[in-house]
């Protein structure tokens, strides 16, 4: 488990995320490109979830959710999952996107929201609740109240992606959605 007040650094680079959500026996994920961090302490993040998704409802039934930071390795998986809904699953034999898309998920530590491996980074966060906002701009506020990391390219309290004796961590990059499912992974960290 991450030190929570390193939360912030894991979107603070503006990553493409998949928020998951789970309410009673329901589960759904979608791909998201608009979220930010918000405040340090305690942590919180922001997060665009339109009225239409299936995803929102179950956040809004749940009061939580969690942020999952794909890597360049599942960019396909990050386009299916994003150009799919999970209420049109409903009711079918395979009924969530989890089932139809064959995706691996463990059990986050402090919400019901499943966490997908594989990825790079994960945040439970509860929703603070500001109904104003989430209708008029579809924005939604979070306070993190877990964060976990792969350590082979998040430690220390900054993302790297090469390894102790040099190993390249190139499929493990963080993805940026640029339109049209055209992706920029996260390139080469300098210091100024």
């Amino acid at each position: 488990m991450l030190d929570i007040s390193q939360a912030y650094r894991l979107l603070n680079h503006g990553p493409t995320v998949l928020v998951t959500t789970a309410h009673r026996n329901q589960r759904n994920i979608m791909a998201a490109a608009w979220n930010m961090p918000l405040d340090f302490d305690p942590p919180k993040i922001a997060i665009v979830i339109d009225k239409k998704t299936y995803t929102r409802e179950l956040i809004e039934a749940s009061g939580s959710f969690a942020i999952n930071v794909p890597c360049r390795a599942q960019a396909e998986m990050v386009v299916r999952v994003g150009a799919s809904s999970g209420r049109e699953l409903l009711g079918k034999e395979a009924d969530n996107k989890f089932a139809v898309f064959d995706l691996p998920t463990f059990a986050a530590s402090k919400i019901a929201a499943p966490l997908v491996t594989g990825c790079v980074a994960w945040l439970e966060c509860k929703l603070i609740a500001e109904p104003h906002i989430q209708d008029t701009y579809d924005l939604f506020l979070a306070e993190v109240v877990a964060a976990h990391a792969d350590e082979r390219v998040f430690s220390d309290g900054r993302w790297h992606f090469e390894g102790p004796n040099g190993e390249s961590y190139d499929e493990l990059r963080t993805i940026h959605h640029v339109a049209g499912g055209n992706f920029m992974a996260i390139g080469e960290a300098f210091k100024a």
